[in-house]
């Protein structure tokens, strides 16, 4: 759990630095006049932003993912019986009808 954590701290920090380095690129790049690094800072900065909000997301639902497998550990029949009722559902739902 604790590694996990730190790799979400990771990606986060990884992310702000990914950023940082683009916005000086976009920022020689824009003074040189070479736009090709400044095209690179901006996918640089972008890449950082994807990188932090991947982060975020993960660690949002990283929650929601232990509270299901949490229920499910405590209540299988129960856990069984959903899945079941979905299934069923689904096929009903999704799966062609002979017509006869």
């Amino acid at each position: 759990m604790a590694d996990d954590k730190m790799n979400v701290l990771g990606e986060k920090t990884e992310g702000v630095v990914d950023q940082g380095i683009g916005r000086v690129k976009d920022a020689v790049g824009g003074l040189t006049g070479d736009m090709g690094m400044q095209a690179e800072g901006k996918v640089d900065q972008l890449a950082g932003m994807a990188r932090q909000e991947f982060a975020d997301l993960y660690e949002e639902n990283e929650g929601r993912i232990e509270r299901a497998v949490t229920f499910v550990r405590e209540r299988p029949l129960f856990s069984l019986a959903i899945a079941g009722v979905v299934g069923t559902i689904m096929g009903l739902i999704f799966i062609p009808r002979r017509k006869g």
